[in-house]
């Protein structure tokens, strides 16, 4: 089986193809892989630490604002088809994978009209511009949400499998994970991060909780990432505040491993995007959502919305974030176990467990169509 994956520009894309490529490899060790994305995304990280080979085609999204700059991407959007059947030819993939992300559209577009079969993932809720656009082209369109289906101009297309997840977020479970950690069972944890960069408000929010509530408890471990772009500026508020001083205290740039933490944590406070609200439904955790502003059709703020509407989450916005609010919000559901097993049972319900092997039978089925 030769297979090429596109999708980047953020992670929300990336580790999702990422994801795929492991259920392949997984299911078909002798599988070739290959990934394609642009010259500057970090996909190019990502991917290289996975051991792939990485093809490039330069294209750029458009901008929503009158700018010079979409002739540019115009101008990419006209001649990269090219570049992608040029990929293809050399490459010869029994199917081409988009996850999504403008670098998708390309590829995609050619490996339609090359006659190779093709499927497009979305994530989010609301589906994107490029997978919407995708359609017309693609044989298969996979959708995490089932109420995703109704958006799409090609419904026949469409097949539920869930969002795909690294293997090792069903590995472990919660006393296991609180073992490894060295966190006893009666203390109660707290996780939260606001993404790889970081997100500011996340950041100012967590630390005012610390003071006015675990600094306060020790019956509690607070773990935060604060992500790279924000690391310093929040190591300075976080020592400013003397929180450095609580052993209870965790204040760290990036999570590596996050499977475990979160799998140990009663309650965590996190963005919403949908590789993040995927792996909490799956682990049925209580969770509270805090939503970027700054994503396209505001996604993330769908994608919570879709969870809290039915319990299985709870949901504040940055413009609506007080230090009284979060306070009350998070001690709602870290003093209450009742409260987060119904939680989690509620976000549950949005998890497809078997979503890597849906995704893997339903390949093999369009491949051998």
């Amino acid at each position: 089986m030769r297979v090429l994956m596109t999708g980047g520009g953020t992670g929300g894309h990336v580790y999702p193809a990422l994801a795929i490529a492991s259920v392949i490899k997984q299911n078909n060790p002798d599988a070739e892989i290959a990934f394609v994305g642009t010259p500057t995304g970090m996909e190019n990280k990502l991917v290289g630490a996975a051991g792939y080979k990485m093809y490039h085609v330069d294209v750029k999204g458009f901008r929503r604002s009158l700018s010079l700059k979409n002739f540019k991407a115009l101008y990419l959007a006209l001649i990269s088809p090219l570049k992608a059947k040029k990929i293809i030819k050399e490459f010869k993939p029994d199917i081409v994978i988009g996850t999504g992300g403008y670098v998708s559209w390309p590829i995609l577009v050619a490996a339609s009209k090359m006659g190779v079969p093709s499927a497009v993932h979305e994530s989010n809720a609301v589906p994107g511009v490029t997978v919407r656009k995708l359609t017309s082209y693609v044989d298969r369109v996979y959708v995490n949400y089932e109420e995703s289906i109704s958006l799409l101009s090609h419904k026949e297309k469409a097949l539920r499998v869930g969002c795909p997840l690294r293997l090792d977020f069903e590995a472990v479970d919660k006393k296991t994970a609180r073992k490894m950690l060295g966190i006893p069972d009666d203390v109660r944890m707290i996780l939260s991060f606001g993404g790889s960069l970081g997100a500011e408000q996340v950041n100012f929010a967590m630390l005012d909780f610390m003071e006015d509530y675990v600094a306060k408890h020790n019956d509690v471990i607070h773990v935060h990432a604060t992500g790279s772009i924000e690391w310093e500026i929040a190591t300075k508020l976080f020592k400013d505040k003397g929180l450095d001083k609580c052993d209870n205290i965790r204040l760290v740039e990036y999570i590596n491993d996050m499977p475990v933490q979160m799998a140990a944590a009663d309650v965590v406070v996190c963005r919403s995007g949908a590789n993040a609200v995927s792996e909490l439904a799956l682990m049925k955790k209580a969770a509270i959502f805090i939503p970027s502003p700054n994503v396209t059709d505001n996604q993330q703020f769908k994608n919570a919305n879709a969870i809290a509407k039915q319990g299985g989450a709870l949901l504040i916005e940055e413009k609506d974030i007080t230090r009284e609010k979060i306070l009350d919000m998070i001690t709602s559901v870290l003093d209450d176990e009742t409260k987060q097993k119904s939680m989690g049972e509620k976000i549950y319900s949005f998890a497809v467990p078997d979503a890597n092997r849906r995704i893997y039978e339903d390949l093999c089925s369009l491949i051998s169509r």
